[in-house]
């Protein structure tokens, strides 16, 4: 079996672990989340590191939110723009290349494309605790 062809299964293999973990894809207000990689880390017991990829529609919003408790998350811009506000700081723009972080129980308040005629999208990546089921929990109000 090729490399090329190994890489594809895991990655297959990735995306139906992190589906089955509680970071189900879905389709909200303009946005969409897919699975990227899910693994437990070797050298840190109990720890897994999760990560999946937001893309927005032009105009695009996720609903206001947090993340599992024991979650820290860290956000990196893969194209266009996204704008961002984590708890009482100040929202923000940030454009591709750029990356915030959230401490756990943080609230993420605001996030979507900045954009209204260009897509836009985002690597997140969760270190949590092992046997998180749900590492985004929406706002009760949305």
């Amino acid at each position: 079996m090729s490399l090329k062809t190994r890489l594809q299964v895991a990655s297959l293999a990735l995306a139906a672990a992190v589906a089955a973990s509680g970071a189900d894809a879905h389709d909200t207000k303009g946005d969409a989340v897919a699975p990227a990689f899910q693994r437990p880390i070797p050298n840190t017991p109990g720890k897994s590191l999760t990560a999946v990829v937001v893309s927005y529609k032009p105009g695009g919003t996720s609903p206001p939110h947090t993340h599992a408790g024991s979650a820290f998350v860290w956000a990196y811009v893969l194209s266009g723009s996204i704008r961002s506000q984590v708890d009482d700081g100040p929202a923000r723009i940030y454009h591709a290349g750029e990356s915030w972080y959230e401490d756990p129980g943080a609230h993420h308040k605001v996030s979507g494309n900045a954009s209204r005629t260009r897509p836009a999208s985002l690597l997140a990546v969760f270190v949590a605790d092992g046997d998180e089921k749900t590492l985004t929990i929406y706002d009760k109000d949305e």
